[in-house]
């Protein structure tokens, strides 16, 4: 993700799983468990890559992602 970049912010998440390029993710505002590519996670986010698994926070997602998911309101 570029520093520059408009971001999307997920209150409550928490890593349900892993891999090397993604994490599934779940959070009240989904209706279902998500996978966020690592490469759109920014580096601000409380839930990251570094032993994922379990950790909880909010995500921060570029918006791009955000709006491709669905997420926003927009």
């Amino acid at each position: 993700m570029r520093p520059d970049e408009e971001v999307f912010e997920v209150e409550d998440a928490v890593v349900v799983r892993a891999t090397d390029k993604a994490l599934l993710i779940d959070a009240p505002i989904f209706d279902e468990e998500q996978w966020v590519p690592k490469s759109q996670i920014s580096n601000d986010s409380e839930v990251w890559t570094d032993n994922p698994k379990g950790n909880e926070g909010t995500l921060i997602v570029s918006m791009w992602i955000a709006e491709q998911k669905g997420w926003t309101d927009d």
